[in-house]
């Protein structure tokens, strides 16, 4: 098991001039990049690959041994491809957006800042339309109004807004455009169905802990069937280039990257998949993010001052957990700096597009315990701060 699941109800039992008893272990709970595992020592990486060539027989055999572990952990089907590209997730999106869009209608699902984004670019970089499906921070839009027909681009988890897919129902089995998910935050936390998606994107930081400037790009026998068939009307980065000669470049899959890559960042990465299979994998993971979710749920259904921007139960992510408190913008920022100077919670303020409040990461490297051992401290923060203004 990743972590302890019990579940303790939550009560302070403490004066509010008062501090709680017991700090996190941990206090790093931001949202990207994420907490390293548990008894991680940059010591333990296995650096005998550094100072050799990515493109060495030994460079190649490292990088392909993370896309299959990547694959063989997240149990991705046998027939899709994995990709190790430049740039983090972001990267990884804009390669996918501008090497496959452009031939179907789209169709873009937001409803917080990155999804907007991607919005933005498809619509003034690539200057494609687009239909969009969006909803304020803290609701989903109606997913099902999407065309089958259509090109589908998504995000799985909004990160800045605590909003998730829930589940894969709503996207069509017989489809015949692309279903394109960015699916950071949500990849090594939350069951997907790999069948219903076509493109899935995600980077390292996010939820086992990697280091950043990435990205992994999965592709569905569809997805390189469009790569194949389809050349866009506009010039491709070097980049963004995953065909030559109307052929998907299969050494991207094979460990052989478009650009050099981190080398020492890979090793890291192998080391947070090597605990992640030794912890339970995936199935574990969810266990343990959900369990840090219900404490939190617990703490706010019992106070009238914090609530979830995320009101739907049902789609609240268990990563990316956003609140909202009964206090101006200033007081937020307050309360965010005065627990990070009593050394319980660093980087937990909301995404700087989201409506004021915090957002607490509950990803599979974060304790259930430290999650419970934070939340009166909030209470205590949040008294603190409305008794002094």
């Amino acid at each position: 098991m990743l972590w302890s699941h019990r579940s303790i109800s939550i009560s302070p039992g403490y004066s509010v001039n008062s501090h709680p008893d017991i700090k996190p272990k941990n206090p790093y709970f931001s949202s990207g990049p994420c907490r390293k595992r548990p008894g991680y020592n940059v010591a333990d990486l296995d650096i005998t690959v550094l100072g050799r060539s990515h493109r060495s027989t030994l460079g190649k055999h490292v990088l392909k041994r993370s896309i299959n572990d990547t694959a063989e952990l997240l149990g991705i089907p046998d027939d899709y491809k994995v990709g190790i590209v430049p740039a983090s997730d972001t990267g990884a999106v804009e390669m996918v957006l501008w090497s496959m869009l452009g031939t179907r209608p789209i169709d873009v699902c937001s409803w917080e800042s990155f999804g907007a984004a991607w919005y933005d670019d498809i619509t003034e970089q690539l200057q494609l339309n687009a239909n969009h499906i969006t909803a304020n921070y803290g609701e989903l839009p109606d997913l099902t109004q999407t065309n089958p027909y259509h090109d589908i681009v998504f995000t799985w988890n909004g990160t800045s807004s605590g909003v998730k897919v829930s589940n894969g129902d709503w996207i069509a089995a017989d489809r015949e455009g692309l279903t394109i998910c960015d699916a950071t935050s949500a990849v090594f936390a939350m069951e997907l169905p790999w069948d219903k998606l076509d493109v899935i994107t995600f980077s390292w930081q996010k939820v086992i802990g990697g280091e950043g400037a990435h990205g992994v790009v999965v592709l569905s026998p569809r997805a390189i069937e469009r790569l194949e068939s389809y050349t866009p009307n506009w010039p491709l980065p070097k980049i963004f280039r995953m065909t030559k000669n109307g052929r998907l470049i299969e050494g991207i899959f094979e460990g052989a990257t478009i650009n050099t890559p981190s080398m020492l960042c890979v090793s890291d990465y192998q080391d947070a998949l090597n605990w992640f299979r030794s912890a339970g994998g995936i199935t574990s993971a969810v266990q343990t993010s959900n369990a840090s979710l219900k404490e939190i749920e617990a703490f706010v259904n019992e106070r009238d001052w914090i609530q979830f921007l995320a009101r739907d139960p049902v789609t609240r992510s268990n990563t990316s957990v956003c609140l909202t408190l009964s206090l101006n913008v200033d007081q937020v920022n307050e309360l965010v700096e005065l627990l990070q100077s009593e050394n319980v919670a660093y980087d937990i303020g909301s995404y700087r597009d989201a409506p004021p409040g915090l957002r607490i990461w509950c990803g599979a490297t974060v304790s259930t315990e430290d999650v419970r051992a934070l939340l009166p401290w909030i209470e205590w923060g949040y008294h603190q701060v409305t008794m002094k203004n």
